[in-house]
């Protein structure tokens, strides 16, 4: 990424930052939080943020901007609603319609509503989670299985970039049956042409959340609070390689070895398999 965003003119006539972002698979985000540098008391308030989102998923950035006050940290409402938009997180809140992103990608309808899935291979889902370490943060993007709850593929980048999300997806289909359909919500990584062609080469059904709506995809929603819960914070994990060490171990436990009362006190994989 640092190679990337050498190659960006701020000062260009011709194209946006935006849209030489949108041209180099770069976070618009991550450029803006590249150039203004994080301190230590920006990454202590994203993990506080973190902390707070995993256990109230529902708080937006107003309500999140108080709960932030309440336990002594002193910004702005806009801050905080910035230092959500860098983490990629936003409140679950109940929605009919899907809102239509102002975006050149194209957005696939959701396709789970009503549907029973009763196997394995039939859906798999991938989402993006900010993962807190002792003194900095990274992203970790995973494939599962919603049958059986499967962690297909999983990689960990520094940056939300299109690159590593790619990475898990293209591991998952080496090495599994291909899904009928795949599911994802509406980040540009998901709905990048790089990503997609991926799935339509495939004849994968594409599907996507609607905006917003963490909970169309709750299955991975609910990994995300369990590997926090049972690993990410208790570990504490001081640097990048020592988090990949550790999340690759958790993930063997939970796919081979974690009892899953969802599905009756098996593991993952006796399902999958």
């Amino acid at each position: 990424m640092a190679t990337k965003l050498s190659l960006l003119e701020p000062n260009s006539e011709e194209l946006s930052i935006r849209k030489q972002c949108q041209i180099m698979n770069i976070d618009r985000n991550y450029f803006n939080y590249n150039q203004i540098g994080l301190k230590p008391e920006d990454i202590k308030i994203m993990q506080e943020i973190d902390l707070i989102y995993t256990t109230i998923p529902t708080y937006g950035y107003k309500r999140m901007w108080k709960e932030l006050l309440n336990r002594g940290f002193e910004l702005g409402r806009v801050r905080t609603l910035k230092y959500m938009q860098m983490m990629n997180i936003q409140a679950i809140f109940p929605k009919r319609k899907t809102s239509i992103p102002n975006s050149a990608h194209k957005i696939y309808p959701y396709l789970l509503r009503g549907l029973k899935i009763i196997r394995p291979n039939q859906v798999w889902s991938t989402d993006i989670t900010y993962v807190k370490m002792n003194n900095s943060f990274c992203f970790l993007v995973a494939v599962i299985d919603w049958f059986s709850r499967s962690i297909l593929s999983y990689r960990l980048s520094n940056v939300m970039a299109v690159d590593f999300c790619i990475d898990a997806l293209e591991e998952a289909l080496s090495k599994y049956p291909h899904p009928e359909i795949f599911n994802s919500d509406q980040g540009s990584q998901f709905t990048s042409s790089d990503f997609t062609k991926i799935l339509l080469n495939k004849k994968i059904k594409i599907s996507m959340d609607g905006k917003g709506r963490a909970i169309d995809n709750i299955v991975i929603e609910r990994f995300w609070r369990t590997i926090k819960y049972e690993d990410i914070y208790v570990k504490n994990y001081s640097s990048l390689e020592e988090a990949k060490y550790g999340i690759k171990k958790y993930i063997e436990f939970y796919n081979q070895v974690r009892l899953h009362s969802a599905l009756d006190y098996k593991t993952p994989f006796e399902v999958y398999f």
